[in-house]
């Protein structure tokens, strides 16, 4: 796993072993950063299930002002913490171990950008889209990864599907505000 592109591109990003981790792919972190790639800078971007950080940190790398990393895994917050220091982001870098559910109820922050890639079926998903919109910036933009087969809404307050991308068996689901929406 590497920093694609940015300030520090071709980093390589440790990683999580183990059978509970899905890395977000190469692939896939290209075509989500294709999609946002004029919205990125200054903007503040949310990795709410950080696992490694790679998606905070690709964001960090092309221009975003500060990213929060959340996790309620120690260890996956301590690889995103020699992830961000590999890559020289502690600075412009929050990092909270705790569960979504705690970190969107206590947060005071308003978001640009926040991406969504919680355990697939387990209905976080659909619980963090209900909950994020109200930390969100009226021009920003959710990103939800999970499986074709799992089902979400198209709105989730005021924020409405606006384009939806399918790579293989995973589909990416853009929202935002129902006023900004294509």
């Amino acid at each position: 796993m590497r920093v694609i592109t940015g300030s520090a591109r071709g980093r390589r990003l440790e990683t999580l072993e183990g059978e509970d981790v899905r890395p977000t792919t190469d692939r896939i972190k290209e075509a989500v950063f294709s999609i946002i790639q004029f919205d990125i800078e200054d903007r503040t971007f949310l990795d709410l299930f950080a696992g490694s950080g790679q998606m905070g940190i690709e964001a960090l790398s092309r221009g975003a002002k500060t990213a929060y990393f959340v996790d309620n895994s120690k260890k996956s917050l301590d690889t995103v913490k020699r992830n961000l220091k590999k890559t020289g982001f502690e600075q412009s870098a929050k990092t909270f171990a705790m569960d979504f559910q705690s970190f969107l109820s206590m947060c005071s922050e308003r978001f640009d950008i926040a991406f969504l890639d919680p355990p697939y079926k387990t209905g976080m998903l659909q619980k963090s889209l209900e909950l994020v919109p109200d930390l969100m910036k009226e021009t920003g933009t959710i990103i939800a990864e999970n499986p074709l087969n799992e089902e979400i809404s198209s709105n989730y307050g005021d924020f409405v599907l606006d384009r939806q991308y399918r790579y293989g068996k995973i589909k990416i689901s853009i929202f935002r505000h129902k006023d900004f929406a294509q």
